[in-house]
């Protein structure tokens, strides 16, 4: 029997043997003096696995979980896992980790589902990845995540503008910072957190390209980087906000008041508000500009392997979504023959 420390874990472990079988549970303390006062004061019993187990909460499991994963792990990820287990501790209370069970699950699942399809699905990604940390950590031996079959979501096709339809935003948009993010988001597929904390040293204007970054301040969706070449009408932007004024390096490139970043929150309202006003679809948001930047590609015959790498994803599947628009391609190189 030992006290021990991993990396799958900030809190003491205690590891001891049970039936010829060795067996670790946490101590639930990072501090070593109480550590090794629960060693001390630990008695090997059959059901002493099971009383630990059973005083191991949902909320106490949370707090832990989010401490090992904060360090790998964007703010907006965190936010997810704590908003996750929020409604799952409302559906079923604040229960030990061992009784929830498939049923109770099913039922979270299938009630969410009807309420929000895009949240149930998000909940049910998010607790499956922490339970199955659990599993790892011998605090259940099963994930019930792994037997719950998640409904169907319907599929549509994702909104994309014009540069047309861009034009008429442009026409509306009273700032020229927020122009300025709305052109470059459309002509590069850039997310809004890449293009907020977008640095000067991301820029190569010998190369005419974007080196998305990640950095101690954003780690970019899937914490990797990428390199996204710019259109002269990109450079063009890109030049004038770089000659307005002498910048550093480390300066971000958008703002409205130098060096202070602009809140995402803020400019996905704006955005939102402006398309309004210009009697477009409703169904447009912010991340339209991402989908009309790879839906531009898409029905330009750019391989949907090449608009993969540009956007960033992990995944060609994520990428498949945009197919449908190379269909007249196809059709047309066939009635070439």
């Amino acid at each position: 029997m030992f006290i021990s420390k991993s990396k799958k874990s900030p809190y003491y472990q205690l590891t001891y043997e049970i039936n010829g079988k060795r067996t670790t549970i946490s101590t639930k303390t990072k501090n070593p003096k109480e550590a090794y006062s629960f060693l001390e004061n630990f008695q090997i019993q059959k059901e002493q696995p099971k009383k630990q187990t059973n005083c191991f909460l949902l909320s106490n499991y949370k707090g832990e979980y989010i401490e090992f994963v904060r360090p790998v792990k964007s703010k907006k990820y965190l936010t997810s896992i704590s908003s996750s287990f929020k409604q799952l501790i409302a559906f079923c209370g604040d229960i030990p980790l061992n009784e929830i069970d498939i049923h109770i699950l099913d039922k979270f699942i299938t009630t969410t589902f009807s309420r929000t399809q895009r949240g149930a699905h998000q909940y049910y990604r998010t607790l499956k990845a922490a339970f199955n940390k659990a599993v790892e950590w011998n605090y259940i031996a099963i994930n019930p995540f792994a037997k719950v079959k998640f409904p169907k979501i319907q599929k549509s096709f994702p909104v994309f503008l014009t540069e047309d339809e861009l034009l008429i935003i442009l026409a509306n948009t009273p700032y020229q910072h927020l122009k300025d993010i709305f052109t470059v988001g459309f002509y590069t597929g850039l997310r809004l957190g890449e293009l907020i904390n977008m640095h000067w040293d991301w820029i190569d204007f010998f190369q005419n390209q974007i080196t998305v970054k990640c950095t101690d301040q954003f780690l970019t969706k899937n914490k990797k980087e990428r390199i996204v070449p710019m259109t002269e009408k990109v450079r063009s932007i890109l030049l004038d906000r770089f000659n307005y004024a002498s910048h550093q390096q480390h300066e971000i490139v958008f703002y409205r008041i130098r060096k202070k970043i602009l809140y995402q929150e803020s400019i996905s309202k704006q955005f939102k508000k402006i398309v309004r006003k210009s009697n477009l679809s409703d169904k447009i948001h912010f991340h339209t500009l991402r989908h009309s930047f790879a839906s531009l590609l898409a029905q330009r015959g750019v391989s949907l392997y090449v608009i993969k790498e540009l956007l960033g994803h992990n995944d060609l599947a994520t990428t498949q979504i945009y197919s449908h628009l190379q269909q007249q391609n196809l059709r047309d190189a066939i009635n070439l023959l």
